[in-house]
């Protein structure tokens, strides 16, 4: 089969894009992210290979569909109406396949015409936890480096047809007297992280799954992301993780319901953690002060990995 080029696939990508929006959508004329009108967004799922990537969005869709295993990467996209006789928002939602292997075709959601409107979804399994950290840390840097990107290329774009300035970046999730504010490093995007599989952590050691929640709750923190576990044996964990998602693909109210709690599913929003309440890494059994970390980011990494090798 000949090698497809990135700009070859997202040509392919747009026109199904285009397609598929010509089979039922509203008439055109709003970008990516513009507040007035018919809005529309985008969200990127990433995470382990046969993580339940698939699961998960299809069951916040509605379709009762049989997952089947993402090869490379897909599209599909949802409508939501805000009320009686109003035109219906577009959700666009890509998923990428093969854990950390195809990282390469991040750069083929993540564009300067969409960065603004886009947020991230990335899917951890507890089931698996001696991958847990690579897989988080290299899709991340990953989306990071590419959404950097976007919003570099966006401001040099619109510098050169206007006087605006360079659009502005999403928010940051802390408040602005928030303790952590200096010590963190959020993502320039919304990001969710989700703990899939929970069914299966559940029967996990207890000290085991203190130092996989509260590893979690750091790189949730860290990187400016709300965290919640969930199972699709699970109706009432995969309502609540709904509610997250279709807060990032349509604003609607994320649910209010948070748990810090090891012995049960994790919920935590953005923002509502903090540095003091996680607590030092989990070590017992060893000095930390022995592991040579570079930084908080390393020191945890260095922790956890003793842990979970």
């Amino acid at each position: 089969m000949p090698k497809i080029s990135n700009d070859t696939l997202w040509e392919l990508a747009a026109s199904e894009v285009q397609s598929r929006e010509n089979g039922g959508c509203e008439e055109e004329g709003d970008t990516v992210g513009n507040p007035t009108g018919v809005g529309e967004k985008t969200v990127f799922f990433i995470g382990n290979k046969a993580g339940g990537k698939t699961t998960i969005l299809l069951r916040c869709l509605d379709r009762d569909e049989q997952p089947k295993p993402t090869l490379a990467l897909e599209y599909t996209f949802g409508r939501r109406a805000r009320g009686h006789n109003t035109p219906k928002d577009i959700a666009h939602f890509w998923e990428l396949g093969g854990g950390t292997s195809l990282s390469d075709l991040i750069q083929i959601p993540i564009t300067q015409q969409n960065v603004r409107a886009l947020s991230v979804v990335l899917v951890v399994d507890l089931s698996k936890p001696n991958v847990l950290w690579g897989t988080t840390d290299r899709l991340l840097q990953a989306a990071r480096t590419q959404v950097d990107r976007a919003f570099s290329d966006q401001g040099t774009r619109e510098s050169r047809t206007s006087k605006q300035s360079t659009p502005k970046r999403a928010p940051r999730t802390l408040h602005k007297d928030h303790p952590d504010r200096e010590l963190i490093n959020p993502l320039p995007v919304p990001l969710l992280i989700i703990g899939s599989k929970y069914d299966i952590f559940q029967d996990f050691d207890s000290e085991k799954r203190k130092v996989i929640c509260k590893t979690l709750r750091f790189l949730a923190h860290y990187h400016g992301a709300s965290l919640i576990f969930s199972s699709s044996k699970s109706e009432g964990l995969m309502s609540k993780t709904r509610g997250f998602i279709t807060h990032l693909a349509f604003g609607t109210e994320r649910g209010k319901t948070m748990s810090t709690d090891p012995s049960k599913p994790l919920i935590i929003p953005a923002g509502m953690d903090s540095l003091s309440q996680i607590g030092s890494p989990p070590a017992t059994d060893f000095d930390i002060g022995s592991l040579h970390a570079r930084n908080p980011l390393d020191l945890w990494k260095k922790v956890f990995e003793r842990v979970f090798p």
